[in-house]
């Protein structure tokens, strides 16, 4: 009896895929409107370079935040400034994101 129903299962199932397979290829877009790699590239380091550059002004204010409370020690001065430093640093690989990926697409001739 479970091999009955096994077998009914399997002709089911491709039937479903054999009708579904053309229908499904047929409508389905390109979601990421490039074509080709390089474009793609360009679009995940913009995106990415958006939320470096996001985090690194975020950064900013922490490290403010924390140059205001260090209350006159040098040690957490250091600090607030090593911070601010690295999110400066942050925010300018973010912004070129998308110039770098370009150079190195010119680079390699893609």
């Amino acid at each position: 009896m479970t091999i009955k129903k096994g077998f009914i299962y399997l002709i089911v199932w491709a039937s479903i895929l054999t009708i579904a397979g053309p229908v499904i290829a047929a409508t389905i877009e390109n979601p990421l409107s490039v074509n080709t790699f390089g474009a793609l590239l360009l679009n995940i380091a913009s995106g990415v370079g958006v939320l470096i550059a996001s985090l690194g002004t975020i950064m900013i204010i922490i490290s403010g935040i924390l140059y205001l409370t260090s209350a006159g020690s040098p040690e957490r001065i250091n600090k607030a400034k090593t911070a601010l430093i690295y999110a400066i640093i942050g925010i300018a690989i973010g912004l070129s994101a998308g110039a770098i990926v370009a150079t190195i697409e010119n680079i390699i001739g893609v």
